[in-house]
């Protein structure tokens, strides 16, 4: 990666363990490759188990001094750290479309929207307000105060490997805990890189420990089944989120699971049909289809079914294919072969089922892990396409006939995150988002997520809420203080 542009001091081939940069122990390392060229981008030490408890350690022995800290000096290296990804976002951006490979104008606009979390929590961890009650008697007074609930560790994946890091390390700091990072091993450079900007911001040794490794089951039983480890973070799929839940009861820790989704995208036929279009496509096909708030099923109410379609295989089909880094490029690759496999599979059984591929339906001659946005059509709710997470380029859409129908088929999934719907009906847009059992819903709109909202699902989407006041919360533990004797 030294002849890129990329400055080099954000080029991390070590990972960070108590203020310094260091190998495995074992020697082993993980090779980082280009989803869109192939490429070897470079490598990272391959951690396992004992680095993962020195770095628990070293996290631990932090926790007496940071949380001593004051918010507001914790919140002056915070914005020392956000205005440092600020000042480096074009290299943190090509850096991410490297390894992970969404276009350019996505990575920007994700190191913009991971570094919001920085800037919020730098001031909103002035604001962990305690409360004063109504004592029982005359001689008591009673209060809560709230208090960093302890070392953290956090999982994130590798569809947002900038944000997901900043979203879960800004709030614990902010609350005075400590962390530890395992971020993905298909995308660790993009770490690495914020890691070394708090570094650079002044961040005390011990407060911020990141391990790279590509065994994941060996290191989150060792962050699970640690009494120290007081809380957990993880966002990626609902069967790991499961697992680490049940790892976690034996010291019973507090848990953030971000998990997986199935979010319905319904348009009624009262529906902005120009707008309903256009935030379908971003919806759908953001990120290649690898976001877990992605549309992955289009309900289209029966009166604009066909116009719809057509309008959205036109959209659609204007998408330009290919590397990220290339301007023109607004879809890139998926991740890796076993992404493409399980798309193919997918389209290849809905086909089977009935569905009729209108648009793309195989991967793209842009390369072996490209795959063409894809729309299907005579898709049923029963399908194994409109039951399963997508995480891919692939569209499809289902026809319903009326409110109800459409409430029912968007239920009926054991996912919850999200949901996006269209209409210009002022009563239905309250009816309908209240029926939903998704913890966010995008009315007439399809873009979610920022840091003042809270955002998280319900169901076997998870538990917990990450931004706004109420992500500070989830790092931090309420106690009581009765005080008698009062005179």
């Amino acid at each position: 990666m030294s002849s890129l542009s990329v400055n080099s001091s954000l080029i991390k081939d070590s990972a960070y363990i108590n203020g310094l940069w260091c190998q495995a122990e074992s020697g082993r390392t993980i090779k980082v490759f280009n989803p869109a060229t192939g490429d070897l981008l470079g490598q990272v030490p391959d951690m396992g188990p004992a680095e993962t408890l020195t770095a628990i350690e070293a996290a631990h022995s932090a926790l007496t001094h940071w949380r001593a800290v004051t918010p507001k000096a914790r919140g002056q290296l915070l914005r020392r750290w956000f205005d440092l990804i600020i000042e480096h976002q074009d290299d943190l951006a090509q850096l991410m479309t490297l390894e992970q490979g969404k276009p350019l104008f996505e990575t920007r606009g994700e190191v913009l929207y991971g570094a919001s979390y920085v800037e919020w929590y730098a001031e909103e961890g002035k604001r962990a307000y305690g409360k004063i009650f109504a004592a029982s008697s005359s001689d008591k007074r009673a209060l809560s105060i709230q208090q960093p609930i302890g070392v953290v560790a956090a999982i994130t994946p590798w569809n947002f490997p900038n944000a997901m890091i900043t979203r879960k390390i800004a709030p614990a700091l902010a609350a005075g805990c400590t962390v530890v990072v395992k971020p993905s091993e298909e995308t660790p450079f993009s770490a690495l890189a914020l890691m070394a900007l708090a570094e650079q911001a002044g961040i005390p040794v011990g407060v911020i420990n990141m391990i790279t490794s590509s065994q994941a089951v060996e290191v989150g039983a060792v962050l699970t089944q640690d009494s120290r480890v007081r809380k957990l973070s993880f966002t990626g799929s609902t069967r790991v989120g499961k697992l680490l839940y049940s790892q976690s009861a034996d010291t019973v820790k507090k848990l953030s699971l971000e998990l997986g989704g199935n979010a319905p995208f319904i348009i009624f036929d009262d529906a902005d049909l120009d707008a309903a279009v256009a935030g379908a496509v971003i919806a759908k096909f953001r990120n290649a289809g690898q976001t877990c708030v992605c549309a992955n099923r289009i309900l289209v109410q029966d009166g604009i079914h066909d116009e719809f379609v057509a309008r959205f295989k036109a959209a659609v089909e204007q998408l330009i294919v290919g590397n990220g880094l290339a301007p023109s490029t607004t879809l890139g690759p998926v991740i890796n072969q076993a992404a493409i496999d399980k798309i193919t599979s997918l389209v290849r059984r809905a086909q089977a089922q009935g569905a009729q591929v209108i648009s793309g339906g195989q991967t793209h001659n842009a390369g072996p892990l490209f795959f063409s946005p894809t729309i299907l059509t005579q898709v049923s709710q029963q399908m194994e396409i409109a039951q399963q997470e997508i995480f891919g380029p692939v569209a499809p859409i289902i026809r319903f006939k009326d409110e109800a129908e459409a409430l029912a088929m968007a239920n009926d999934t054991p996912y919850g995150l999200a949901a996006y719907f269209y209409t210009e009906s002022h009563s239905r847009i309250w009816r309908f988002a209240e029926a939903l059992e998704f913890g966010m819903v995008g009315i007439n709109e399809s873009i979610l997520s920022n840091e003042i909202a809270p955002f998280g699902g319900v169901k076997e989407s998870g538990q917990g809420r990450e931004g706004s006041s109420l992500g500070l919360d989830d790092y931090m533990e309420t106690k009581y203080l009765c005080m008698g004797g009062i005179r």
